[in-house]
């Protein structure tokens, strides 16, 4: 049976010694975890019933299975797919919150990035949200211990476009703002205020770090309440959600498959209307401080996050191995370095963004620049893609061109690559 929340039952017990003495069988039950935190002027628990535990082993035991998929990527294939979901994620993250970012500007922070130091990237749009999250591609650590840690996060990732864009944003107490915020709907009513004093946000920030990092809870439970208290504390006057989403991220990176850390902006934002109604209604007064509702949630959108990976990791290999398959029966194939570009080739297709670049295929070939390009030119034009980026030429192999051949073989038509 779905989880009745403590709000729908205000209405729905006869009368309010009903509503208490659920509130009080539920708080004090012996599944019912305690935090150091204050929703409103309610302690904030929640509880480990059949339906959060059960949705913790279906993300377990679904997790080993993308884990297996995304081990089987061939070659380059699985740094790539991961940069392209990056992307996505980054692009998906700022639209939540109304921030315009284009593939392409995070695409060139991307370029910038591993083509420049820090110092000369500076100034590029996103380049900070862009190169904090590289650093979770890479598997980098992120201290989350104290106050500190969230406001030098802030920092990398959003305070110079802050400064940029909205310079009346930049946080101006000693570590998050000084001043009062709030959310509002789009009617302009306010539906959240954020904590407000600085020392009150501080405490309140110092109590949710201290669950984060409480080993006595299941991590997974841990990283989903945080980010709730993430939002509810709202720590700065702008970046709060995508902060949030990043935390996110970065916790399931350390916990799950690193891939799904890159999908989950993807399901949030196709159930945003979910995602948003889930934070009101803990938020709520009458809801007195079960934040059980929203645990279901947030483990119900990393479930789904992970059933969509697995079906695009299922569809990825499957047209590996028919194009891989495909490709093998090139008599040119018979040459080692013609065999190894068009494998290359083929995943920059299939798994990544724009392609690869020519110095990259230098690297992965260990041949010289003229050596390379002898190799591309050899390769019918109609199976070839070129793009101009930057500087340099990114190439992938024509998928169409592919599947074109791929039918003809099926229907025992003559044809040459």
């Amino acid at each position: 049976m779905a989880y009745e929340n403590l709000k729908k039952l205000r209405y729905k017990c006869k009368n309010q010694e009903a509503y208490a003495q659920e509130y009080h069988a539920r708080f004090h039950c012996e599944d019912s975890v305690h935090l150091p935190f204050l929703i409103g002027n309610h302690p904030a628990f929640f509880l480990l019933n059949s339906e959060v535990l059960t949705l913790a082993y279906r993300i377990a035991k679904l997790d080993k299975s993308v884990g297996a998929l995304s081990n089987q990527l061939p070659g380059i294939a699985k740094t790539a797919y991961s940069r392209k979901c990056l992307i996505d994620e980054i692009v998906l993250t700022n639209q939540i919150e109304g921030v315009h970012s284009s593939r392409k500007e995070i695409g060139a922070a991307l370029e910038l990035l591993k083509h420049q130091s820090d110092q000369n990237g500076k100034g590029a749009r996103f380049l900070g949200l862009v190169h904090k999250y590289l650093k979770l591609l890479a598997g980098e650590h992120i201290p989350l211990q104290t106050c500190q840690d969230i406001r030098d996060i802030y920092d990398e990732l959003f305070l110079e476009e802050v400064i940029s864009e909205h310079p009346q944003n930049a946080p101006d107490g000693v570590l998050f703002r000084k001043g009062n915020t709030a959310i509002y709907n789009a009617a302009g009513a306010v539906i959240h205020q954020g904590l407000y004093p600085e020392e009150k946000l501080t405490q309140a920030m110092e109590q949710a770090l201290a669950f984060l990092n409480d080993p006595s809870i299941d991590y997974l439970f841990r990283i989903c309440v945080f980010h709730y208290l993430i939002e509810y504390i709202h720590p700065f006057y702008d970046g709060n959600g995508r902060l949030g989403r990043f935390l996110l991220s970065y916790c399931i990176c350390e916990e799950l498959e690193p891939l799904l850390a890159f999908r989950l902006s993807e399901t949030i934002k196709e159930n945003i209307r979910v995602y948003y109604k889930a934070f009101e209604l803990c938020n709520h007064p009458f809801n007195l401080g079960d934040l059980t509702p929203f645990l279901l949630m947030m483990l119900g959108m990393i479930y789904e996050a992970l059933q969509a990976l697995k079906l695009s990791l299922h569809e990825k290999l499957r047209l590996w191995n028919d194009y891989e398959a495909l490709v093998a029966s090139f008599p040119s194939c018979a040459d080692g370095k013609m065999r190894s570009l068009y494998s290359f080739l083929l995943q920059a297709a299939l798994f990544s963004e724009n392609g690869i670049s020519t110095s990259e295929l230098q690297t992965l070939l260990q041949s010289t620049y003229y050596i390379t390009k002898k190799l591309l030119a050899a390769i019918p034009d109609h199976l070839l893609l070129t793009e101009k980026i930057g500087r340099s030429n990114h190439y992938r192999l024509n998928l169409s061109a592919l599947d074109a051949l791929l039918l003809a073989q099926t229907l025992h038509t003559p044809t040459t690559p």
